[in-house]
Parts: structure tokens; sequence; C-alpha cells
């Protein structure tokens, strides 16, 4: 039996974007504001790692770091389209507050069934998922045996552990992570598992 090598997956949700608490899917992109870029900064020197590569989200709010750290650290990067955060449709840039002096009720069907009741237009979770999930898997086949960050949004980081935990759509929606943290994935003989830290 051929021994598998251990391939190392490090997510980083990006940092606080600039213009405050809103809906910022795929659809509406920001800035990191001051606090976002110190919340990344902080992340990766609490969990510094030997990077091979980095892979981004195409979005500021990620590739920017992504960027500055790659060429601190003289490693490539990647931008990757399907690590883009899920689209909000008509939720795209509105507050909390705004969509649910609209309609209260539409915001909290979101939330009791967030699979079925999408904002108008937006990405359907039975697409956006399997998208992440052909990233992710090119991802492990071109990086075998690496030990790579990838930047991300929390949508994408929701569907990734939920593809590895085997976890309903709807389930997926109540993994939550702050701005700018960190978790680790591991693939290696025993398969794909998360690593908390």
């Amino acid at each position: 039996m051929t021994e598998q090598t251990t391939t190392i997956i490090d997510i980083l949700r990006h940092g606080e974007p600039e213009g405050g608490s809103m809906y910022r899917g795929g659809g509406t992109d920001h800035h990191l504001s001051d606090v976002g870029w110190k919340q990344m900064h902080r992340s990766v020197e609490r969990n510094t790692a030997d990077w091979s590569s980095i892979i981004t989200s195409p979005m500021l709010r990620c590739s920017e770091f992504a960027q500055q750290l790659a060429d601190s650290k003289d490693i490539p990067i990647e931008e990757v389209e399907n690590f883009r955060e899920a689209g909000y449709g008509k939720w795209e840039g509105r507050t909390a507050t705004e969509i649910m002096r609209e309609s209260e009720k539409e915001y909290w069907n979101f939330f009791d069934d967030p699979v079925k009741h999408r904002p108008e237009n937006a990405e359907l979770l039975e697409f956006f998922t399997p998208r992440v999930n052909d990233a992710f898997g090119k991802l492990l086949s071109d990086h075998q045996g690496q030990h790579v960050l990838l930047v991300t949004h929390l949508g994408v980081t929701r569907a990734i552990l939920g593809i590895i935990l085997g976890m309903p759509l709807a389930s997926q929606q109540l993994i939550d992570m702050p701005f700018a943290g960190m978790v680790r994935i591991i693939n290696d003989r025993k398969g794909l598992r998360l690593l908390l830290r």
C-alpha cells in the first residue's frame, strides 16, 4: 500500500470590511477597514505556518490582504473565482434593519429556512455548495502534500465544513466564525477532518 502524504489547508475568513455591518455577499465588495487589517495580521501572527502557497477569493476583502501576505513571505498566490462568497441578491449591500423595515416576515423566513427562503435573486445553496466543493476538490488535488492558506468568506467556509462533516445545507448555516477566524483542515490516510485549534 502506498503511503499517503498529508495535506493541510488553513482557512482564514477575511477581516472586518469598510462600510459596517451589512449583507455583503458575492455582489458587494469593500476594502478591509483599518480594524479588519489588524484582525488579519493578528490572526496570521497567532497561527503562523510555513505555507507553500496562498489561495484567495477574488474579492477585495480577501485578495488585498492575501497579496500583501504572499509578497511579504515570497510565496505564490492564486485567485480562485469559485471561492467567491454566495450572492445575496436584492439584500446585497443592505443592513438587517433596512431589510426588516421592508419585510420583517421575509427576513425571519430566511433565518427559519435559509435553503428555501433565499432573498430574491440570491444564489441558491444548491448551486453554491457544489461550486465550492469543486474548487476545494481541485485545491486538494493540485496541492497534495502541501500546507496551503485559503483566504475566503464565512459562506465558503460553511460550505467546506458542511461537505467534510456531511451536514445538510440548512445545518451548515448554523456555523459561525468571527472576522479573521481560522480553521484547519487535514487530509491524510484517515481522510478529511477538521482540526479545532
